[in-house]
């Protein structure tokens, strides 16, 4: 399961190079680098699981998160690709898409960025989602326990958004 992920705010034109490359570096070949140093294993084991963790930024519009955005779209992409590359030797790949999740990575960019107003930002985030709260850690993690399981064996080359309605229920 490859988790990695830095999260910067702004447009296009307040995206430094700097910044870009940095969220690129993380969480574009954070990822690239932990599948090419299993996958030989993984052919030679006689397959596996490879599941990738992008977000809701890679195919929703989300206003000033143009780096990240462009990231996890890279994810999604390197997962179907993979998929595809790869199914011939047993090896499935897949990418869960989670809309905002409230981790202590949540608290700490809220804390920078808001300070004073934590508990609102926090309340905020949350009605964002048409359920009217932030996911769960352990929501993300029984969803990847199935896809990681044998119960999902005929699965690979999906990308499954867990977003509390957040890209279909809006409007």
């Amino acid at each position: 399961m490859n988790n990695a992920g830095v999260a910067h705010v702004g447009k296009l034109e307040t995206t430094s190079e700097e910044d870009f490359d940095r969220v690129f570096r993380i969480n574009v070949k954070g990822i690239y680098n932990c599948m090419y140093a299993a996958i030989y294993y993984m052919k030679t084991g006689g397959g596996a699981v490879i599941l990738n963790l992008a977000s809701i930024a890679a195919t929703a519009g989300l206003a000033d998160r143009f780096a990240y955005s462009m990231s996890k779209g890279a994810v999604l992409t390197m997962t179907y690709s993979v998929a595809r590359d790869y199914v011939a030797q047993n090896i499935r790949c897949n990418c869960i898409s989670p809309a905002r999740v409230h981790t202590p990575f949540v608290d700490g960019f809220v804390k920078k960025n808001y300070p004073g107003r934590e508990q609102d930002m926090l309340q905020k985030l949350a009605q964002l989602q048409p359920m009217g709260r932030m996911a769960r850690p352990s929501e993300i993690a029984s969803l990847a326990l199935f896809l990681c399981s044998d119960a999902s064996s005929f699965i690979t080359g999906t990308n499954y958004p867990i977003d509390g309605g957040f890209l279909n229920l809006h409007g």
